[in-house]
């Protein structure tokens, strides 16, 4: 058997295990502590508002989808990128969800400009204003990765299961943007691909969330609502769940056709 032949089985042996106890789920609240991320025009804080929506999005996962939800961080604290990707990864996630609120540098932009836009990883970004995204989110992260000392093996195969998972974050993404629009009305940014260092990694599908422009006076003051926060967290739960069936279509559909593993006969003497 092929070592790419191997990627489905792997990935079907971790996704059985985790439906007998339910879906894995990690949610990055972004920021933290000292990193405060994006100020609203209300005084608001990007740290205090995506950890709001954090722990709103947990409980109401657990309550509709039977997942155990791990968040990278509970409270008001610092955690460095690089220690969020070891964390989800630690937890063998089914996804992963970074929740951020974007931000404009200028009063005129400031004024302009809003909307949801979602993301997921890729080596270039898809233009100016997803690279400028990306460069914000990223500027608290280490300017070189450690590279793990790993058998030739393991490096193959943790390639290949990080690709299968970029596919996974393609549809994760489009299944989470959909509802959020749909649900909010909110300006349609798009579905985005830049190089967030909180994506990188991690060992499942990956999203990272940007549920409007905190800058923005009307939408800043949106975000700071209940009721508008309900549909954000019912939207995502939505899209989550759109994910896992489909994800589950797709495992039931590989196990039918994976077949016996093919052993190669043993050599003549």
């Amino acid at each position: 058997m092929t070592v790419r032949a191997l990627v489905p089985l792997l990935w079907l042996a971790l996704a059985s295990s985790a439906s007998a106890a339910g879906p894995r789920i990690v949610i990055d609240p972004g920021h933290g502590g000292a990193k405060t991320g994006a100020l609203g025009a209300a005084e608001q804080v990007e740290k205090a508002l995506v950890l709001q929506l954090s722990l709103k999005l947990r409980e109401r996962l657990e309550e509709e989808t039977g997942a155990q939800v791990f968040l990278t961080r509970e409270k008001d604290a610092l955690l460095p990128l690089p220690d969020r990707v070891t964390f989800a990864n630690g937890k063998r996630p089914d996804l992963f969800m970074s929740i951020h609120a974007n931000s404009m540098p200028t009063r005129k932009l400031r004024e302009r400009v809003e909307g949801i836009e979602t993301y997921f990883l890729s080596a270039s970004a898809s233009g100016a204003g997803a690279r400028a995204t990306a460069d914000r989110e990223n500027a608290d992260a280490p300017r070189a990765q450690a590279v793990q000392n790993d058998s030739t093996l393991n490096f193959i195969l943790h390639d290949l299961v990080r690709m299968d998972a970029h596919a996974g974050s393609s549809r994760l993404a489009y299944a989470i943007h959909q509802r959020l629009i749909a649900s909010t009305g909110a300006s349609d940014r798009g579905v985005l691909q830049a190089p967030f260092f909180v994506l990188t990694g991690v060992e499942a599908p990956a999203v990272l969330i940007e549920v409007g422009y905190i800058s923005h006076p009307q939408e800043g003051a949106r975000l700071a609502r209940a009721d508008y926060q309900e549909k954000l967290v019912s939207a995502i739960t939505s899209g989550v769940k759109d994910f896992l069936k489909d994800m589950r279509k797709r495992d039931a559909h590989a196990e039918e056709t994976a077949g016996p593993p093919q052993v190669a006969a043993p050599t003549s003497p």
